[in-house]
């Protein structure tokens, strides 16, 4: 098989924490280039993943001829010229999410990729945890009914820290919701397999001093008829698990920690008889708990493999850079209902 040759631009932060170890774990990926903007930190990452090549300039990288696919991950200020640049030099791109700072932005994004006939899918990466994607073929199957109300919160410990660019609006587009709640958002609808048609939400910076929220709250209407709650703080230690839940007309599921950039955590599916009769005791001790089983691995290691499959083989994007546009629209149509005090219509 042949490998699909990776270079990573914004190779710092998320992708040495976590993407590029993911990487190294595949059988079908070969990292070849690596860029940051600071000369000695592009070299030491260079040295510590065996990279053949560093470089300060991303055009630079994308001018490399070994390099089939760009992984972008760099603050989502640099994403709408970094993106466009790569489908100019016709390379498939995984851009982390949020995609760029607004839609128009990301609209152009897309526009250009489809121009230049460019593949660009979107680092959701919570789809590729086994337990979420068992979930989805849960929910899927109808074994608990229909959807009526669902629930993700996603939260992490984000005190002020000097130079933080997640913390500066104009290089991060938001807060806690536009980093965590992007997440939960496009889940939520991946799971229930409906969009919102209308949100309503509440955002404040609570606890530190940054111009971003450390905190907001949204409720979802999706075209099905499901309510979707999501809950995103910057200000609940890293301690506190995740939790996202899931009830229908005929059962419930509730998952702990599978919110996370590793797989793991517990899950809890209870089927019941939707055909029963109104049962005025309510009567709750008759509970069946249906098995799960799932085969745990490197979250970020799918996701690669997944995309460069659709480089090498020209099957379709798993997760598709529209649907990041798409969550995108929900956190800015969520910001106007913050300020508006209103519900606002997708």
């Amino acid at each position: 098989m042949k490998k699909v040759r990776w270079g990573v631009i914004g190779a710092g932060g998320i992708a040495d924490r976590r993407t590029i170890p993911g990487m190294m774990l595949s059988d079908e990926a070969e990292l070849v280039a690596v860029m940051e903007i600071n000369e000695e930190l592009a070299e030491s990452l260079r040295a510590k993943y065996g990279a053949k090549r560093a470089y300060t300039d991303h055009k630079a990288l994308l001018a490399d001829p070994e390099v089939d696919v760009v992984y972008i991950a760099s603050p989502v200020n640099c994403h709408k010229e970094q993106a466009i640049d790569a489908a100019r030099a016709k390379k498939d791109i995984l851009l982390e999410k949020p995609i760029c700072l607004d839609i128009a932005d990301a609209e152009e994004v897309l526009r250009v990729c489809e121009e230049e006939g460019v593949k660009i899918g979107t680092g959701f990466l919570m789809r590729f945890h086994a337990y979420n994607a068992k979930i989805r073929e849960i929910v899927q199957s109808g074994k608990i009914g229909q959807i009526v109300s669902c629930r993700a919160q996603f939260t992490c410990w984000y005190p002020d820290i000097p130079g933080a660019w997640r913390q500066v609006k104009a290089l991060s587009g938001g807060g806690a919701l536009m980093d965590l709640g992007v997440h939960c958002i496009d889940l939520l609808q991946y799971i229930v397999g409906a969009k919102a048609k209308r949100v309503a939400a509440l955002k404040s910076t609570n606890t530190f001093s940054y111009e971003v929220e450390d905190q907001a709250s949204l409720l979802m209407e999706l075209e099905n008829g499901t309510f979707a709650y999501v809950e995103s703080n910057f200000n609940v230690p890293d301690a506190v698990p995740s939790k996202l839940e899931i009830y229908g007309t005929a059962g419930s599921i509730v998952a702990y920690g599978t919110l996370s950039q590793v797989e793991g955590g517990t899950i809890e599916v209870i089927a019941a008889d939707s055909t029963a009769g109104y049962d005025a005791q309510q009567t709750r001790n008759e509970v069946k708990k249906l098995d799960v089983e799932v085969e745990f691995g490197n979250m970020y290691t799918k996701e690669l493999d997944s995309f460069g499959r659709s480089h090498r083989d020209g099957v379709p994007v798993e997760v598709p850079a529209a649907d990041a546009v798409q969550a995108q629209r929900v956190i800015q149509a969520a910001y106007k209902s913050a300020e508006t005090g209103m519900f606002v219509e997708l």
